[in-house]
């Protein structure tokens, strides 16, 4: 991107924007590199995991058509099973209009790229870090009604910009309505410090992209059921998945959610 910027005198967003671009054009390139990869690998361990550190700019993930046709391709040439990971700052949900944004920015995600979802609440153990919120913390990851953030006075624009929030109170009414109309978007809460919130994390990324499935053979069925049991299985309610997020990081009472 440095290169892009010094070259052809462009943005840190133009550049990268090209070197995408550019990436989609030689995508034969990258396609040999990661043959290689795979061919190096020992036939013994389970299928290889290659990880695809993105960068951030989030209209290359919900209207611009370079890395949607990189992954067809990937899918396609090499029969990678590919899975989104996509990490939101938990500190949006301590404000209403950023958390319907950063909602819609999920979905817009989700159906743009066509691939199996993991919505991740990063940073958790700052979660009001910028203020208490409205909430308990299942709202934000189970994504639950969403016109009862409608109302809120806790947000920036409200604070900041009444006469203009008032306005747009009914747009956002009507965003929040289309989320939920979909029914796609949830989040799972990580907290980098806790063991256990980071094996949920690996555990839901292994179900989406099938890696709990790639050591199986195909003639050993009753491996298969017991696994698909215990990866499919009944697993806790919502709210006792985040029992200890609410205890250590949230000041929401239940009679207040």
């Amino acid at each position: 991107v440095d290169d892009v910027c010094d070259n052809l005198n462009l943005g840190p967003n133009g550049s990268l924007m090209y070197c995408i671009e550019h990436i989609e054009k030689n995508i034969d390139w990258l396609l040999k590199r990661l043959e290689s990869l795979i061919a190096q690998h020992p036939s013994t361990l389970p299928p290889p995991y290659i990880l695809f550190d993105c960068p951030g700019q989030i209209e290359l993930y919900t209207h611009h058509g370079s890395i949607h046709h990189i992954i067809e391709q990937l899918s396609k040439k090499l029969d990678l099973r590919l899975c989104c990971v996509n990490l939101i700052d938990s500190y949006y949900c301590s404000d209403s209009s950023n958390f319907i944004s950063a909602l819609l920015t999920s979905l817009s995600m989700m159906l743009h790229l066509e691939l199996p979802h993991v919505n991740i609440l990063s940073k958790i153990d700052l979660v009001e870090r910028y203020g208490s919120l409205e909430h308990n913390i299942d709202f934000y990851t189970e994504v639950l009604d969403l016109s009862y953030l409608m109302g809120n006075k806790k947000s920036t624009a409200d604070k900041f910009r009444p006469k203009l929030a008032k306005k747009y109170r009914k747009l956002n009414a009507a965003l929040g309505e289309v989320i939920q109309d979909y029914s796609l978007v949830s989040y799972i809460p990580l907290d980098v410090q806790d063991r256990l919130s980071i094996e949920k994390v690996n555990n839901t990324i292994d179900k989406a992209n099938g890696f709990i499935f790639g050591h199986l053979k195909n003639d050993d069925l009753s491996q298969r059921t017991n696994l698909m049991s215990n990866a499919y299985g009944v697993e806790q309610f919502e709210y006792a998945k985040t029992a200890k997020i609410r205890e250590n990081y949230t000041t929401v009472d239940d009679e207040d959610s």
